[in-house]
């Protein structure tokens, strides 16, 4: 029974490393889309469909190929009431994740060069 227990503990810390390595590799980044319109129901739709719209637009223009879209948030505000109708401002958020690296991230600023030595002044010929 321990030696089942140990082989059963190893193999859940291989399956637990295999996955921080591909979780490591993976970037993500949360995106969001704000509508403001008459109604509740038209700027939730379109908050949705304009916050896919941006994330495909945004992945295309970073070489992206590959990537998911998480569940998609939504709130709204009472923006305006105007007893007949109302407005709301509605905001979609959804976070989504790619293979690689984060191409809008900022790279690291870079060292400066060391600067060289002093040169040591030649000395004076000893007068004979």
């Amino acid at each position: 029974m321990p030696a089942k227990l140990a082989r059963l503990l190893l193999l859940g810390a291989a399956l637990t490393a295999a996955a921080g390595a591909s979780d490591a590799a993976a970037a993500c980044k949360k995106f969001g889309f704000e509508v403001n319109d008459y109604g509740k129901d038209g700027p939730t739709r379109d908050a949705k469909t304009l916050l896919d719209k941006h994330i495909a637009d945004w992945a295309k223009e970073q070489g992206i190929k590959a990537f998911t879209v998480g569940k998609k948030e939504v709130t709204c505000e009472l923006f305006l009431n105007l007893i007949v109708v109302d407005e709301h401002t509605c905001r979609a958020v959804a976070t989504v994740c790619w293979q690689g690296p984060d191409p809008t991230a900022v790279a690291p600023a870079a060292k400066p060069a060391p600067k060289p030595a002093p040169k040591a002044k030649p000395k004076a010929a000893a007068a004979q």
